[in-house]
């Protein structure tokens, strides 16, 4: 045993001597002696400045190793990575090799380096390590490593790549911070609500008597007597108006379309008033004669119908005598275009609208959690709010209260605007872009604000841009930071 001991010592001895190293897969690491400190990463323009300093103090190199140290930037996901200038540490030994072959030649292996410089172990030592890069995208999802290379003597061997973090997220980009204030409603002192209804009575020709056993009208004057009806009798629900309005289509004279819708209108409101006994002061009648507006839209559900451009043409400039336009579309050949019209599409223009007008009583905070469920139409938004404001804010309830008020108001800007920033805290941008596009006033500046910063979210940052530039014409405090903000995000792409 102790002449294997001895012999190992003389071979180690005459391996030294010789200024031989160990295969490169005994070497150690030099890394765990190293440590960067005062690491600062910031991105300027299109340019991304790193500073940071190397502490080598704990570090020590053998007189015949030279220690490469590369900081490399790697994207998150594979693929992509940056090599930095790399830092040089010479042992006592090469760092005199490198610096006579660089005398005898003018270059040596340590050209390129960021640095190159002897270690003196035992001392403390630090280097000071500043680059700048072009900006790329990928970079905002990468982190910095610092990479170790090691050759030793005569450079006849070099060892396996080592790696230690710097840091787990290499840049920061712009965080945007954008204003989608909740707004608060206004009060509604009197909740006035109504509901429109169609009655399509058969009348014979030239006639406006009602005949409740002609055709359909048993089952339409029914339907009519009983929407009245369900208003009468909710306690909740005060009647202030009924309101009809008679519509013809434009076969005959317009003097006389208008004279004949007026007549059925009001023979609609006899009827009804009697069948419901609602108080006569209540009943409103118009006759508003030829509906050419509903025309255009029953021809156009006749994609197959002749000549269809041209009888939208003769609708869309008929903006003067009626009856002339009428005689225009007459005489379109073949004459089987007009009889169409006349079977198909006169018909639903022929027809009654009526409007039940009524105001709602208020309601506690209970009775309106109970109708926030079935008839959430009879609740205002601040007592939708309310029943919203019971459950607490985060909660499932509070949300959906928000987004049933949303739903229920879409000509409510401050319903849409709340709706909406709950469906983006939910992670649902598209639904807040759904939300706030489909609504019925996409031109309020709260409105205008809410749906840049849904598109901002949405990454359709064009999109996003000339909303908010609008917003901030139609007065939104709140959009001019919110495009500052989109600036900065952009100018991160």
């Amino acid at each position: 045993m102790r002449k294997e001991w001895i012999y190992g010592k003389l071979i180690c001895s005459a391996l030294f001597l010789l200024g031989t190293c160990l295969p490169a897969s005994a070497q150690t690491g030099h890394l765990s002696g190293v440590r960067v400190v005062n690491d600062e990463i910031k991105k300027n323009g299109r340019e991304v400045h790193v500073n940071f300093v190397l502490d080598i103090e704990e570090m020590h190199v053998k007189r015949q190793e030279s220690v490469r140290l590369y900081p490399v930037v790697v994207a998150k996901e594979g693929g992509k990575s940056l090599e930095l200038p790399s830092v040089v540490l010479d042992g006592r030994v090469r760092d005199k090799v490198h610096r006579r072959e660089k005398a005898l030649t003018g270059s040596a292996k340590t050209d390129g380096a960021y640095i190159a410089l002897r270690r003196k172990n035992g001392e403390a030592q630090q280097v000071e390590y500043a680059v700048t890069l072009p900006y790329e995208p990928w970079m905002a999802q990468s982190r910095l490593v610092l990479r170790e290379q090691v050759t030793g003597c005569l450079e006849c061997a070099q060892s396996g790549m080592e790696e230690t973090p710097v840091k787990n997220t290499f840049l920061q980009l712009f965080r945007p911070q954008y204003a989608t204030a909740f707004v608060q409603p206004g009060k509604e002192t009197v909740k006035v609500r109504n509901e429109v209804r169609v009655a399509r009575l058969q009348f014979r020709q030239d006639s406006y008597n009602i005949d409740p056993k002609f055709k359909n009208n048993e089952s339409e004057l029914a339907t009519v007597s009983s929407s009245v009806e369900v208003v009468k009798t909710n306690p909740d629900l005060t009647i202030t108006g009924i309101y009809i309005t008679g519509y013809a289509s434009p076969e005959g004279t317009v003097e006389y379309n208008l004279k004949l819708s007026k007549n059925r209108a009001e023979a609609l409101a006899a009827y009804a008033q009697k069948d419901t006994e609602v108080d006569a002061s209540l009943w409103h009648v118009t006759g508003v004669g030829e509906d050419w507006e509903g025309l255009r839209k029953e021809v156009e559900k006749h994609p197959q119908l002749l000549k269809i451009d041209d009888v939208l043409r003769i609708i869309d400039e008929c903006d003067g005598d009626k009856d002339l336009c009428e005689q225009r579309i007459r005489d379109l050949v073949p004459p089987e275009i007009y009889q169409r019209l006349l079977n198909e599409m006169y018909g639903p223009l022929r027809r009654n609208e009526y409007r039940i007008e009524y105001n709602v009583r208020n309601f506690n905070l209970e009775e309106a959690k109970n109708l926030l469920k079935t008839r959430p139409d009879l609740l205002s938004v601040e007592e939708i709010y309310m029943v919203a404001d019971s459950y607490g804010k985060g909660s499932a309830e509070y949300d959906e209260a928000m987004l049933t008020a949303a739903r229920t108001y879409p000509a409510n800007a401050a319903a849409v605007v709340n709706g909406a920033c709950v469906k983006m805290e939910q992670g649902d941008v598209k639904g807040a872009i759904d939300l706030l596009e489909g609504c019925e006033v996409k031109d309020d500046a709260s409105v205008l604000n809410a749906l840049g910063v849904a598109c901002a979210r949405d990454k359709q940052y064009d999109k996003a841009k000339e909303i908010l530039e609008r917003a901030l014409k139609a007065g939104s405090m709140e959009a001019q930071k919110n495009l500052e903000q989109l600036a900065g995000v952009v100018a991160d792409l």
